[in-house]
Parts: C-alpha cells; structure tokens; sequence
C-alpha cells in the first residue's frame, strides 16, 4: 500500500540569490530547494533543520510556511518511474543562522551533484523543481499569495 510522505522545504535568499540544490539529468541540469522528508516524532521545523544541514550544510532559522503543495507523481512528467509517490511539501522561508560555509553537506540527496545559488530574477531560466514555484518565489515579496497551491510539479 502507498503512503503520502511529509516533506519540508526552505526558500533561502540571500542577496537576491536562491540557495538551491544542483542535480543532472539527461535533459541537463536541474535544482531543487533544500529539504526532505519528515520523520516520525519530528516537526517540520526539525525535519527541515535537520535536512537543511545534511543537504547543504547549513544551520538555519525556519520562518512563515509559505507554500504548501501537493506533489502525485503519477499526474506528472515523472510519472513513469515513480508513479506510487504521493508527498505534500510544506515550503517555509528560512534565513542562514550564520556565516557557515554553504556547499555539499554530510548526507546529500542521492542525486545532488552541488549546491547552487540562483538569481532570483532570472529564476525562469532555470529548471528549478517545482516548475510552478518559480514565479512564486519571484513575487515573495511583490503579493500576497495562496499558500495551498494544489497538485503542482
């Protein structure tokens, strides 16, 4: 039987740049936000701390939850080989708690080839997962949003 899986997520910007983790594919170079899944017994303010200092090593202070979306892989491009993934992010705004030295972490996302940072104003250039999240994050400060934005990749 499939279970739906928590996941935390962090918005870090820090001179108008995204803090983001580097993957590769076959179609090239991807990012994702730093973060991961929550365990038992855990907030997702723990989850997120935790996940943000083994992915990218960095200490960080979790702010507002920001977005939350639903993540039903078989509704997208990645349906193919992980169409049993159903995970609902929660994605907060988070600050760097100090000057620590931000790259590859002790345990990265198997994937992860490096950590990146993204201008925040050329975000559409980039294939940052998700897809949908971009322009969101573009306008953080611009508008006021919805936080629940649906099945969204």
């Amino acid at each position: 039987m499939s279970q739906i899986r928590n996941s935390a997520k962090a918005i870090i910007v820090r001179n108008g740049k995204l803090l983001t983790m580097k993957g590769v594919d076959n179609k090239g170079d991807y990012y994702l936000l730093p973060g991961g899944g929550q365990g038992f017994g855990e907030t997702l303010q723990q989850a997120l701390i935790r996940e943000c200092k083994e992915e990218v090593n960095a200490d960080v202070k979790v702010g507002e939850l920001k977005f939350v979306r639903d993540y039903i892989a078989a509704h997208h491009e990645f349906a193919f080989f992980e169409n049993e993934v159903h995970q609902v992010e929660f994605v907060f705004v988070c600050e760097l708690a100090g000057d620590e030295n931000v790259g590859v972490g002790r345990i990265p996302d198997a994937d992860q080839i490096g950590v990146e940072w993204l201008e925040i104003e050329k975000l559409m250039k980039y294939r940052l997962y998700p897809m949908a999240i971009r322009e969101r994050i573009m306008n953080l400060e611009k508008e006021e949003q919805p936080v629940y934005l649906g099945d969204i990749n």
